[in-house]
């Protein structure tokens, strides 16, 4: 049985080999069992950096080495490492290695290597993940949805921006009306909760929506609506935290869920349909992570 490790590894071993060459995403993709926005995503989560960041310095750590250790022309080599024009690779070469391709020949010069990035196990154990495994039947979500990036690790940044504005123009309010639920009756779970990645969109990128649980009481007229297939799912539950510390808990919560939880376990995510749930009012909140999952085979 082949590893989360081991594919992971692989999709690396590919871009590693192809550093002078177009990297085929849909390539990468197919490696690891994930779609290409899905592999940038936990990438970035994993890595700390966008892929396409991990690319450009690993393109350029090897372009130094081959200016100190051949007679290449720094034309040929800007071509070869996918760039324009040799200005174009010039730029980029400066701003990584602090110096330019012409002097980078010459002897005692320093330059920055950006090694290979490879996925090990790191056996950590010091704080436990809250998780439970449930099978649901089919429901369907409402809300206001939009399409994000990938690229340059974007979504981090625009995701909290999209629940602020959304927030602060009123239409979360809205939503929340939508419901009809009277808000005198008491519950943890809020009524406005995020999900992602519930339709094919175009290379790179993926839609995420805020969403209301759609009952008989709702109004759904003038929203997207989603059906949230029948599945089991895997909820991972995050410590109290502050309003505040929303964005940065759930993010940190999802990147454990991949580096620490998913590679270890008996189950494989399945891709598309995962959510982010808010529990909580006042300063006692806490939120939930849930991802589509299957027994390893």
């Amino acid at each position: 049985m082949v590893t989360w490790f081991e594919r992971m590894n692989k999709a690396i071993d590919y871009i590693e080999n192809n550093l002078d060459q177009e990297i085929n995403m849909e390539e990468v993709a197919e490696i690891t069992y994930y779609s290409i926005s899905n592999f940038q995503r936990i990438f970035s989560i994993i890595a700390d950096m966008p892929l396409s960041e991990y690319i450009r310095k690993r393109k350029l750590t090897q372009a130094a080495f081959e200016l100190q250790n051949s007679s290449i022309k720094i034309v040929d080599l800007s071509l070869k490492y996918g760039y324009e024009s040799p200005e174009a690779f010039a730029r980029a070469f400066q701003v990584i290695h602090g110096t330019t391709p012409s002097s980078a020949r010459n002897e005692g010069i320093s330059l920055k290597a950006f090694p290979r990035i490879s996925f090990l196990l790191t056996i950590k154990g010091v704080t436990p993940m809250d998780y439970k495994i449930e099978t649901k039947e089919a429901f369907l979500v409402y809300g206001i949805e939009d399409v994000f990036t990938t690229e340059n690790s974007e979504h981090l940044k625009a995701l909290p921006q999209f629940w602020m504005d959304i927030y602060e123009d009123g239409r979360y309010k809205k939503l929340e009306d939508s419901t009809n639920i009277d808000p005198s009756i008491k519950s943890e779970l809020c009524l406005i909760n995020g999900i992602c990645d519930y339709r094919d969109t175009e290379k790179n990128t993926f839609p995420y929506m805020l969403f209301a649980f759609q009952t008989d009481k709702s109004n759904t007229e003038g929203y997207s609506v989603v059906e949230v297939p029948a599945t089991t799912w895997a909820i991972f539950r995050s410590e109290i935290h502050t309003k505040k510390e929303t964005s940065g808990v759930i993010q940190n919560l999802i990147k454990r869920v991949y580096t620490e939880w998913l590679p270890t376990s008996s189950y494989e995510k399945i891709n598309g349909f995962e959510l982010e749930l808010y529990y909580g009012k006042d300063e006692k909140n806490f939120c939930e992570v849930w991802i589509r999952v299957a027994p390893k085979k």
